[in-house]
């Protein structure tokens, strides 16, 4: 993969390429976006140019190209996955750090990962390439005492340093993390790319469309809930039964149906475990049961725009009916006060409370018009 291979990211490419071409490189950024829209992808391709001995050259209009050659020795060992010059930095590292070992993998990123494999590399010399470049991943998930610790090697790295923070959260960052790095924004994928993409990968025309509305534009996010239902984890199926049950359920079988979700949310977790061995079993059962929250609120959503336009542009363009009852169910405004509720589960599912007790509290208090607190 090149640089050239990343679609829809024309303009933070841009961005780049004209700092390196002016000699204008910035010692630090922040690459800011929404998950699964290639900011990983960018960031790596970057820093392997950044590594590259022979980088290749192309005149364009009206600016230059360079992306990295694939050919020399420090392509070859980036490729291999062994690059002593490029370092990712994500919080499964708690492992291997000096006091980490056994520990579970937290919600936010440790600042030990951030002692240990950031400030403590950065004033070391380059070992094969010119330069070293750091990347590191969900960076909205440092806390304040991470970002103050890393606030110096932000500021004053050497020379051959570059720092690379993916974010998909910027207000979480500190102002004083923002002003001392270049922010380039990247966009939402096109909804006919992730289809063309998710077809590629075997998935049915109707299946990929609706997987391409529910990630809201990340070609990550599609991708990966493709490959769960090639690997017969029934998302897609899972998804049909929940807003089937959203438009008929009554209050008496909220917890029976939070139960019956909850069971569904372990199996799509195990199915993901099996496909994603670096990602920590805690962050899986997480982003599983995300993924049906994320199907209620879209929804929601749904129901929300029937009551004011045509059903047009429906992420549940297959389940029209169901979203009509829906719409029927609740008003504008009570849907987008169910919508707030299902955002306050998502920050609860981050804050590993209990995801029985979160199913039940959000479906009971789907079941009715008026909210229902459970204590």
């Amino acid at each position: 993969m090149s640089l050239k291979d990343i679609f829809c990211q024309d303009k933070a490419i841009a961005i780049l390429q004209r700092a390196r071409a002016s000699g204008k490189l910035a010692h630090a950024y922040i690459f800011a976006g929404p998950e699964g829209v290639g900011k990983f992808k960018t960031a790596r391709e970057w820093a392997k140019l950044l590594l590259c001995k022979n980088p290749v050259i192309e005149k364009t209009d009206p600016a230059e190209f360079a992306d990295s050659c694939a050919l020399c020795q420090s392509c070859r060992v980036f490729e291999a996955g062994s690059h002593p010059d490029f370092n990712p930095v994500y919080k499964e590292l708690l492992e291997f750090t000096k006091d980490g070992k056994g520990k579970k993998t937290p919600v936010d990123l440790p600042i030990d990962v951030i002692r240990e494999f950031l400030i403590a590399k950065v004033p070391t010399m380059p070992m094969l390439s010119e330069r070293k470049v750091f990347v590191v991943s969900e960076a909205e998930r440092l806390n304040a005492s991470s970002q103050n610790a890393l606030l110096k090697s932000l500021e004053e790295p050497p020379e051959y340093c570059s720092i690379i923070l993916l974010c998909t959260r910027m207000e979480r960052l500190l102002p004083t993390t923002k002003s001392r790095c270049q922010i380039i924004r990247f966009a939402p994928i096109d909804e006919d790319r992730i289809i063309d993409k998710l077809k590629e990968m075997g998935i049915e025309q109707k299946q990929a469309r609706y997987f391409a509305r529910l990630s809201q534009g990340s070609l990550g996010c599609a991708s990966q809930w493709a490959k769960l239902e090639l690997a017969d984890a029934n998302l897609y199926r899972t998804k049909r039964e929940l807003v089937n049950s959203l438009a008929t359920y009554e209050l008496a079988d909220a917890l029976d149906l939070a139960q019956q979700f909850l069971g569904e949310s372990k199996k799509i977790a195990a199915a993901w475990a099996d496909l994603d061995k670096t990602t920590s079993r805690t962050d899986i059962n997480r982003r599983a049961a995300k993924s049906l929250v994320q199907i209620i609120v879209l929804a929601l959503h749904d129901a929300m725009k029937l009551s004011v336009t045509p059903a047009k542009g429906l992420i549940n363009f297959d389940q029209k009916e169901q979203i009509k009852k829906l719409a029927g169910r609740f008003d504008t405004e009570q849907a987008a006060e169910k919508i707030a509720d299902c955002y306050r589960t998502l920050r609860w599912i981050d804050s590993s409370v209990n995801e029985k007790l979160i199913f039940e509290e959000l479906l009971l208090n789907l079941a009715v018009s008026d909210r229902i607190v459970v204590s």
